[in-house]
């Protein structure tokens, strides 16, 4: 089973992440905040996830890592 790890605190809320999910499992968190003040991304649904990686290919600050 494949699953992505999102380091909170190299995130910035940019959503590119989940622009980019095709399962659309991704989103900005409604609770938490890291150290910088931004909401980071959060899996809604980790069984979902198929590890394309797609998440972490567009992550421009590399929070997100994908194991399978």
């Amino acid at each position: 089973m494949a699953k992505a790890i999102i380091n909170e605190a190299l995130c910035k809320g940019c959503e590119m992440c989940v622009i980019a999910c095709p399962k659309h499992i991704l989103a900005l968190s409604s609770t938490k905040l890291n150290s910088k003040g931004y909401h980071p991304a959060e899996l809604t649904d980790e069984s979902k996830c198929i590890g394309c990686a797609s998440c972490a290919i567009m992550c421009p600050d590399v929070a997100i890592t994908v194991e399978r």
